[in-house]
């Protein structure tokens, strides 16, 4: 019962944010702002499915200068976790499906996400080039999922270099972004289900990468992304298995 409850809440919220969304982004249509206020507003999905989200940023933060931040891609829960923790002007590249999504997909190109067609090789490097022009000419940065695909408890998955060789055109910073697993931990008849830790990390100056050294830098990125990603986790586990105590001493 609770599972269609939650069910239904959510399709009706989501088409609800959607609908409306997509109404006022014909106002400014393609704002890079946008993209954080309805981002936000699907993260305020987490209570329904009884998911605690902390998020974690460095000082300063709001103020960071155009960057391109990396993040874990676990599944469909990243709606709920990490949409949380996107900055203004900062703008998802997703893949170009995602508009074939129902009312979705025309909220997620109106508000000024980029669309890359993976399987054109041609195509997805002329988003790549249209990427590092906005990060140079606007005050905008990108969120790239550089696995590019839902590792769905794989574990993270290797990078594909395309968020690094942008970073290093544009001379733009890293900034890596880590959510704890969620994978098989989301069950949707179950009344609480944890706690979800969302950090962000220092950024990575990119400046002393070169062209020729773009696998260098996905590779340090992807090595300190794991350890935080095994640290979150540990975590997670240890506040969890302190809360079922002191439930059961209750």
């Amino acid at each position: 019962m609770l599972a269609v409850l939650r069910t239904f809440i959510v399709i009706v919220y989501s088409i609800f944010v959607c609908v409306f969304g997509c109404i006022y982004c014909l106002l400014s249509p393609r704002d890079p702002r946008h993209v954080a206020t309805f981002s936000h507003l699907f993260g305020r999905l987490a209570p329904v499915f009884g998911l605690k989200v902390q998020l974690r940023k460095p000082k300063g933060a709001e103020h960071y200068p155009n960057a391109i931040y990396i993040c874990n891609h676990q599944n469909n829960f990243d709606m709920i976790t990490a949409a949380n923790m996107l900055q203004p002007t900062t703008v998802t590249v997703g893949k170009t499906s995602l508009l074939w999504i129902p009312f979705f997909g025309l909220l997620y190109w109106l508000s000024g996400n980029l669309l890359i067609d993976r399987k054109n090789n041609i195509k997805a490097y002329s988003t790549i080039i249209d990427l590092v022009s906005q990060c140079k000419k606007k005050k905008i940065s990108f969120w790239i999922f550089p696995e590019g695909t839902r590792s769905y408890g794989r574990g993270l998955l290797p990078f594909k270099i395309g968020a690094f060789y942008a970073a290093i055109e544009a001379g733009v910073p890293i900034i890596p972004v880590v959510v704890s697993n969620t994978h098989q931990k989301i069950k949707l008849n179950r009344l609480s289900n944890g706690i979800s830790i969302v950090e962000m990390l220092t950024p990575i100056d990119t400046h002393q990468y070169t062209n020729q050294s773009v696998r260098k830098l996905a590779t340090y990125c992807r090595a300190l992304m794991l350890r935080k990603l095994d640290e979150l986790n540990t975590e997670v586990d240890r506040k969890e298995d302190s809360f079922r105590k002191m439930r059961n001493l209750d």
